[in-house]
């Protein structure tokens, strides 16, 4: 076993077969590799595994062989002085996540030793030079000595965001940038966004956001204070607020990270960070804008693996689950899903597209931004700026012989009417309006210029969502609601008599909200005959929901209704998000 961190990889086990590097390391026999190979036809599980399965070889050697094969050295943790200086390059927090032990630093060339579990954690790497900016060195070591360093360096340490920004506050350098606006040069910015405190501030901040799924992490600016918000479940929750003269730093740090320009200070930027956290992937979609006070930054977290991109996981009753899988399976025709930004439509379209995502069936997206990379799909990006807009796109789609396409979402009229004779030419086309609910969807698409004819000849269904937030199942309780609240739904004590309301308390696991997570509330308007009809007539949004609420359709709020009586959220919310109902 090599003893230096620093120690070029064994060059000679470079690239070979890992049962070739076991058996020259002489761990295994040839014979017992084959073995491990003719049982791998049956059970399809990694070479190494069976090996360890079979009693040959210790998981130990299987890593030591890893790391050769990838040209890495292995270290033997306990040979090694590592100061506390050193460990502490990281925060705690960081190194557990990926699971790597800071060896050394070398200040001159910025470069960073680590030692990985695993040959195979190349995007712990990857991620550290990202969040980090370090020159990073990987060595492997043996998995419970890892372990052990990890609790001894970071076990007791509890560095928080508080006591991090604590240690800023009073730090010079960081300080001269205060009340400097538009006058600070690029070194200084440059050097600010380096700074090793910045860097771990940060990456605490993005760690606690991802740990709390939340959905986006805000650095505002104002004339006396920088603050630091996170959106949870929908509602946004303050942080302990950085010293104002820290917003340069932290700004520019973002920058770096997302490959903006840090020497622009005057016009909006947009731009994208991507991670690998815990072995889950996690895109950041970074938006600059200046305002008065410096540049407020919004980092949307899009954490895929936080993500369920199946019908079944949308949270859809049986009956509603059925209607809409109809829709997705139609040859032909329009399926919109309208709701307020934020309410779930994109997860939903890409859980029908990820569904009907076939090997025989061809797919094209045109999206503002591509949110979820999906293999199989052809995704589109729409850049404004050049005049790649929703429109052309489309019309270049039709080009492309595909079979289902989704346009993320119908601005204009021009993007209407190509859909439209998208789906009079046999595509089944998939989009997004913003509108209140499902009704005044064929209002907004009249509104465009759309003729009626034209809309009850291509449009099968409306879906309408909402997101409401879910009771923590942690600290939920029975509780009898008042009268008042009851009359928020239209409800008398006689309606709901039997019937058991439950909330949340609040624990530490929901942040003492008494909420964790959120569930969609769906409202389905299959157009049939007797509402295309309606339509013709230029029926109102009012004729055509009552209309629509007789031939079945369950409303927002009687789907909100529902899962209230099924304990899964509360009548504030289910009131919150969905409109009174106009007989």
């Amino acid at each position: 076993m090599a003893d230096s961190p620093g120690k070029p990889g064994q060059d000679p086990y470079r690239g070979r077969r890992l049962g070739r590097v076991l058996t020259k390391m002489g761990h295994v026999t040839r014979e017992q590799v084959h073995e491990a190979l003719d049982l791998q036809t049956q059970r399809k599980l990694p070479l190494g595994q069976l090996l360890v399965e079979l009693g040959y070889v210790t998981q130990e050697d299987v890593n030591k062989a890893l790391a050769a094969q990838a040209g890495m050295s292995t270290v033997d943790l306990d040979k090694l002085d590592i100061s506390e200086e050193v460990a502490h390059i990281l925060p705690a927090e960081t190194a557990q996540a990926y699971q790597v032990m800071p060896l050394k630093y070398e200040q001159g060339s910025n470069t960073l030793t680590i030692a990985l579990k695993s040959a195979d954690n190349f995007r712990a790497v990857d991620d550290l030079r990202l969040l980090m900016g370090y020159k990073v060195h990987a060595v492997v070591a043996d998995a419970k000595q890892v372990d052990d360093y990890i609790g001894r360096f970071y076990g007791s340490d509890d560095e928080s965001i508080a006591s991090l920004i604590g240690e800023m506050a009073s730090d010079e350098a960081l300080m001269g940038l205060s009340d400097r606006g538009e006058s600070i040069d690029l070194d200084s910015l440059l050097a600010a966004a380096e700074d090793n405190k910045v860097k771990r501030l940060l990456n605490l901040v993005l760690l606690q956001a991802i740990k709390d799924h939340a959905s986006d992490v805000h650095f505002e600016p104002f004339e006396d204070e920088f603050k630091m918000r996170y959106r949870i479940d929908g509602v946004l929750y303050e942080m302990i607020p950085p010293p104002r003269h820290l917003a340069p730093a932290i700004v520019s740090r973002v920058k770096v990270m997302s490959n903006l320009d840090i020497a622009e200070h005057r016009m909006p930027q947009d731009g994208r960070i991507e991670l690998m956290v815990q072995g889950s992937p996690v895109d950041l979609r970074v938006s600059v804008l200046p305002t008065m006070f410096g540049e407020s930054v919004v980092m949307r977290v899009l954490d895929r693996s936080n993500v369920q991109l199946d019908p079944e996981k949308l949270g859809m009753r049986d009956d509603d689950l059925d209607t809409f899988r109809q829709l997705m399976h139609k040859p032909n025709g329009i399926v919109i899903v309208t709701g307020p930004t934020g309410s779930g439509k994109t997860t939903t379209l890409y859980a029908a597209l990820n569904e009907l995502n076939e090997v025989d069936v061809k797919i094209l997206t045109s999206e503002d931004p591509v949110e979820y990379d999906i293999d199989g799909l052809i995704q589109c990006q729409i850049n404004d700026e050049i005049g790649l807009t929703f429109a052309k796109c489309l019309r270049s789609f039709l080009r492309q012989d595909p079979d289902i396409i989704l346009v993320g979402e119908i601005r204009d009229l021009e993007t209407a009417q190509i859909a439209v004779q998208a789906s009079l030419t046999g595509h089944l086309v998939f989009s997004t309006l913003h509108t209140n609910d499902a009704p005044s969807s064929i209002a907004r698409l009249l509104d465009l210029g759309l003729e009626p004819f034209l809309v009850t000849a291509t449009l099968e269904a409306i879906v309408a969502q909402r997101l409401v937030r879910r009771i923590c199942t942690h600290c939920k309780e029975k509780y009898e609601p008042s009268e008042e609240q009851l009359m928020e739904l239209q409800l008398t004590p006689e309606d709901v008599e039997g019937r058991v309301f439950y909330r949340g308390t609040g624990c530490a696991h929901c942040n003492h909200q008494g909420y964790r997570g959120r569930v969609a509330l769906f409202e389905i308007m299959v157009l049939d005959d007797e509402l295309k009809e309606l339509v013709m007539q230029h029926g109102s949004t009012n004729v055509l929901r009552n209309e629509a609420r007789k031939r079945g359709m369950r409303t927002l709020r009687q789907t909100g209704l529902l899962s209230i009586y099924d304990g899964v959220t509360t009548i504030d919310e289910v009131v919150r998000e969905t409109i009174m109902e106009e007989e």
